[in-house]
């Protein structure tokens, strides 16, 4: 199992945290991750650090693919690329239908069909077989809708990037995980609960691997799951420290029906609490929100405690199929405490 570190999107101003990015790269880290919501973007802040690294990879997690265009996602992804020595990650993902068309401007639409053809065209640009044409659903290339000049021609990618910079998805549901599965090199889960892999993800990661043909494998797909780490002695405080993170996924990131993070919990089996959780939230009542989200949801997602205690934890994370565990980390000891025990 390789590990990985997230450093997320920023607050109201960018602080990039270099003392555990650097002491990752040292300490052998597989990739350092960088996110986006509708504030700094993920791949400004890759570009720095890989400047200031030498051997970590680089990870989207995630580019948003309503914010760019299929070729434009390539561009960006061959450019970084490049100037990294060949340490970029390709993480997409589409965000919910509250940042795609509150922030973005742009249809939710049918996110399976979109997230098909968006990393279709993307491998063939980064293929560069023969100049880019796209005929489906959701993306047309050369552009001949309305408002087109007629002008368009299919162009192929000047830069010449890498066929096979391995594309990672993030997916949440059963159906975007089985596509995952069958179409990416990777997959970037979040609030991940290993000892529910066998029920909650399984079923799905089989069946995308099964719709890969060419004999696709397990060894062939990077399970990348990111998960919390708090050292702290007193459980209580590790808890709380997770909390409101749970409860403004669970209750607030969605509307009723439209919450994945939500849905995720109920397939924990945590229904009652989800439903709990996003009432209060809802209402307004997020300090109840918080306090509505039972500790053994937290142990499910995150490692929390002493060393001795995540030590043992970590055995639930070994035992199921994943191969890269990325660590949200707040100090330098967590990152060399998660280097001792799995590196």
């Amino acid at each position: 199992m390789r590990l990985g570190l997230n450093i997320g999107y920023s607050g109201a101003r960018i602080d990039l945290p270099l003392d555990l990015i650097q002491e990752a790269d040292r300490l052998g880290y597989h990739a350092v991750w960088a996110a986006e919501a509708y504030g700094s973007d993920c791949i400004t802040p890759l570009a720095w650090i890989g400047a200031l690294t030498r051997k970590i990879k680089l990870g989207s997690s995630i580019m948003q693919m309503p914010a760019r265009s299929p070729a434009m996602t390539a561009m960006t992804a061959i450019t970084l690329d490049q100037l990294s020595g060949g340490r970029f990650l390709l993480g997409l993902g589409l965000s919910g239908p509250q940042v795609v068309e509150g922030w973005h401007g742009r249809p939710y639409g049918k996110p399976l069909g979109k997230t098909r053809e968006y990393v279709a065209i993307v491998r063939k640009i980064l293929a560069r077989e023969a100049p880019l044409t796209h005929n489906g659903d959701h993306y047309q290339i050369p552009f001949q809708g309305a408002g087109a000049t007629g002008l368009g021609i299919p162009l192929k990618s000047i830069i010449h990037g890498r066929s096979d910079l391995p594309i990672y998805l993030a997916a949440i549901g059963p159906k975007n995980v089985a596509l995952t599965a069958e179409i990416a090199d990777g997959w970037l889960p979040i609030f991940f609960a290993p000892a529910h892999y066998d029920t909650a993800y399984a079923p799905a990661v089989n069946a995308g691997l099964a719709r890969a043909g060419a004999g696709k494998s397990r060894g062939q797909f990077d399970i990348a799951p990111s998960v919390t780490v708090v050292i702290e002695d007193e459980l209580e405080l590790a808890y709380n420290q997770l909390k409101p993170v749970l409860a403004l996924y669970i209750g607030g990131m969605g509307a009723k029906g439209k919450n994945f993070y939500h849905d995720l919990a109920c397939r924990f089996g945590f229904a009652e609490a989800a439903d709990t959780i996003q009432n209060l939230y809802l209402q307004g009542r997020k300090g109840e929100a918080i306090m509505a989200v039972p500790d053994a949801l937290v142990d499910a997602v995150a490692l929390v405690g002493s060393k001795a205690r995540i030590r043992d934890r970590l055995q639930l994370w070994r035992d199921c199929p994943v191969t890269t565990l990325n660590i949200t980390a707040f100090t330098v000891d967590a990152v060399r405490f998660l280097a001792e025990e799995v590196l």
